[in-house]
């Protein structure tokens, strides 16, 4: 039998020297993304926000996420542990934010600390939102068993636990630390909501895998969505330099109980009406009333027997 070993090779082998030189000439170019020195701080960390998503679910539902010898004298002391362990971490990541954008310095300490106090004092009104969401699912899936089911499984519920933290968070004007949490949630489950979405409660996404709801989106209440949908922007409205202008809003507002089916894409600011279906693969541009329904055109269908009409 041959072994193979692996030589290690020294930095001239691959020109590191110049590669190095040639990295940081391209960094400190006017219009690099690493132009403005970062030696005062550092940013936020996305290590760092996935450990205190972690820790604030587990305070949320700690007799799911929480240790499994956890006993009902010990949860009050659990949740305010894991509360307190993630909220200054948390401090941390928004005082790297606050930085990040040049807040200033004078008194960017005592406004991490008041962003986080205010943040934690949302928690319960959070919870109470997820509950609802929680519940739809169980509710809006026959194949779902059980709420545990639903919270420990589907990522629909993984998506809106993480979008509900997310928004508080952007709604502090902490746009960063709410956009990495969302990613997080992106990735693990394909479900892609921007954290500043408003969404009213018992939201249920069945499936998930493909959903879209763009920053400016409003989604009320007992909303379903399945795998595909997007609630998207039409078109961007630019400056004189072709720049797309920020801030407009250009997503859909959707109302109250509306079930929107997969594949389907609503874009712009249009208002699906309360109670409206719409079906699979529509491309919806237009406002349309309550309790509308909204398909495709049927197809055409012909029989031919025999070999007729081929």
């Amino acid at each position: 039998m041959t072994t193979l070993s692996v030589v290690p090779a020294e930095g001239g082998a691959w020109n590191l020297d110049r590669v190095v030189q040639d990295l940081r000439r391209s960094r400190s170019s006017r219009n690099g993304i690493d132009a403005t020195p970062r030696e005062r701080h550092q940013l936020p960390s996305r290590v760092t926000l996935e450990q205190v998503t972690a820790g604030l679910t587990s305070a949320l539902f700690p007799s799911h996420f929480g240790p499994a010898d956890l006993t009902p004298e010990r949860v009050d002391y659990f949740v305010g542990d894991a509360l307190g362990t993630a909220l200054r971490s948390l401090e941390t990541q928004v005082l790297r934010e606050l930085t990040f954008v040049n807040e200033p310095e004078r008194r960017i300490g005592a406004r991490a600390l008041e962003l986080t106090r205010e943040f934690a004092g949302r928690l319960p009104s959070v919870h109470e939102l997820l509950e609802s969401d929680v519940r739809a699912a169980f509710e809006g899936d026959p194949a779902a068993r059980s709420l545990d089911e639903a919270l420990f499984c589907y990522p629909g519920v993984t998506a809106i636990l993480h979008h509900r933290l997310a928004h508080e968070l952007y709604r502090l004007g902490l746009p960063l630390l709410a956009r990495i949490i969302s990613e997080i949630a992106h990735s693990a489950t394909g479900i892609d909501i921007h954290p500043g979405a408003e969404i009213g409660q018992s939201f249920f996404i069945d499936h998930g895998t493909g959903v879209v709801i763009g920053e400016t989106a409003v989604v009320g209440q007992r909303v379903r969505l399945y795998q595909g949908v997007t609630l998207g922007a039409k078109s961007f409205p630019l400056d004189p330099n072709g720049v797309a202008l920020k801030g407009r809003e250009r997503h859909p507002v959707v109302e109250d109980d509306v079930v929107i089916y997969a594949g389907a894409t609503v874009l712009g600011r249009v208002t699906i009406g309360r109670g409206s279906t719409i079906g699979g693969n529509v491309w919806l541009t237009r406002s349309v009333p309550p309790l509308s329904r909204v398909t495709q055109v049927q197809a055409r269908s012909e029989v031919f027997l025999d070999g007729a009409g081929i």
